[in-house]
């Protein structure tokens, strides 16, 4: 990532030009705010409401202390420590009063008996006390003799106790500034979708960036479409997950994030936004969530950031400005316009229309045959991309052989005497070549 000069980010970064999106506004969004299961900064929106064994979250102490917010961390950890501290002085004061080393005693008679820990003459001594014993600070006014052994075995447990809350207390205090979200702060993600045209093919896109200069290991990207559907025995399936393929020629979702990628999906048979047309888009009830997973170059934490999109956020017939330029044998990336497109022309409609409008009507093709907008063979092993359909059983033969005839009327020509007679197609004219059942009686 190159630096730059003032502020890593423009002031309108994240709302992309206000000024643009005014004058480019999706004509059809609608004015109602929508639910979404995740948010833009990839939190979770979902509220858990009358849940009754409570007592779950605390079999697992540790995950729920990371997980709880900041103010309530720092409140636990504060009173951990007060507690034991108080606990702990309770007992020495108590094994003070019960061995009488809180009596008074004149500093000119005879020495008393030898207490249990020296200095201690008031439960404030005790709390003194007990702070030094237990984070090991030891000021040498006050100390444990050897009259009473169970002062010593309070000792020992107070180390013992002590040593497991500072453990405790700093693990949770150093997962929650090393999560695995935090690295997702510096991974951006295009405020709008789009879908646009590319290589003949509504392709829905969105634009993804790494604002450090770590890298992200083994990062991949993936897609899923969140929707309520209805079963045919008329069930109500509210959260549908289903999943997208993203467009690499790898067949894998691994990116190599050095640069802002534009992660692209093309919208074919099969996709779950193949139906989807410009003016259903704004009544579609969707959403598309962005899922990025890698392992962190500098911690090797696995980290996962994620967004979504709803349909309000998806612009038709638009397309992602370039942001990268070589300047003196290096790239330039200018991130004030990261989320900025331009209109490109498209129709309104959807993928199915578009291709039923080309000829390839839904049940027409027999399933194995390979579609009008997948690969044809183009002779010698080669393939090309056509508009007619290619049945998977003559795939095998170059584009100019003719059907073979079956095979029984093979054998009933040859059974009447009959010639066989081969056709072979070439580009504007047809030659017919008779005699090669003689030429392979000669034979």
């Amino acid at each position: 990532m190159l630096a730059r000069k003032g502020p890593l980010l423009p002031d309108g970064f994240f709302l992309t030009r206000l000024a643009e999106n005014a004058k480019q506004p999706n004509q059809f969004k609608t004015n109602s705010q929508r639910a979404r299961f995740i948010t833009k900064n990839g939190s979770c929106n979902v509220a858990h409401k009358n849940i009754r064994e409570q007592g779950r979250f605390l079999q697992d102490v540790f995950t729920t202390m990371v997980d709880l917010k900041w103010h309530y961390s720092l409140l636990i950890f504060t009173s951990a420590f007060l507690c034991s501290w108080m606990l702990f002085a309770m007992m020495w004061w108590l094994m003070a009063f019960a061995h009488g080393d809180l009596e008074p005693r004149d500093p000119n008679g005879e020495p008393g008996p030898v207490p249990c820990v020296t200095a201690i003459n008031s439960f404030t001594s005790a709390f003194l006390f007990s702070i030094e014993v237990q984070v090991t600070i030891g000021f040498g006014g006050r100390m444990v003799t050897e009259e009473c052994p169970l002062a010593i075995m309070v000792l020992i447990v107070q180390n013992i106790l002590g040593l497991i809350v500072n453990a405790v207390m700093l693990g949770c205090v150093f997962m929650k500034t090393a999560q695995a979200n935090r690295r997702a702060e510096t991974l951006i993600f295009s405020r709008n979708a789009v879908i646009a045209p590319r290589q003949g093919r509504p392709t829905f896109m969105f634009r993804l960036g790494d604002l450090r200069k770590s890298m992200i290991i083994s990062a991949t990207i993936q897609l899923q479409v969140i929707r309520r559907t209805v079963t045919t025995e008329g069930e109500v399936i509210p959260v549908c997950q289903l999943d997208i393929q993203v467009e690499n020629p790898l067949r894998s979702n691994g990116i190599f994030l050095v640069s802002p990628l534009i992660i692209s999906h093309t919208i074919e048979r099969g996709s779950p936004l193949y139906e989807v047309s410009a003016h259903s888009l704004a009544t579609e009830d969707m959403e598309i969530i962005v899922i990025l997973e890698g392992v962190v170059e500098t911690t090797g934490i696995t980290m996962q950031a994620r967004t979504s999109y709803t349909p309000e956020e998806i612009l038709w017939g638009r397309r992602f400005v370039s942001i990268m330029t070589e300047e003196d044998g290096r790239y330039s990336v200018d991130y004030s316009k990261f989320g900025n497109t331009v209109p490109v022309r498209m129709p309104a409609l959807s993928a199915k229309e578009l291709d039923q409008i080309r000829g390839v009507q839904e049940g027409d093709v027999p399933e194995g045959q390979l579609q009008g907008w997948g690969l044809v063979r183009a002779g010698r092993g080669g393939f090309r991309r056509g508009g007619r359909t290619c049945d998977s059983s003559s795939a095998s033969r170059p584009w100019y052989a003719a059907q073979p005839e079956k095979e029984e009327h093979v054998k009933a020509k040859e059974k009447n005497g009959q010639k066989k007679t081969v056709q072979l197609e070439e580009i504007g004219r047809k030659i017919e070549v008779e005699g090669l059942g003689d030429f392979s009686d000669r034979e």
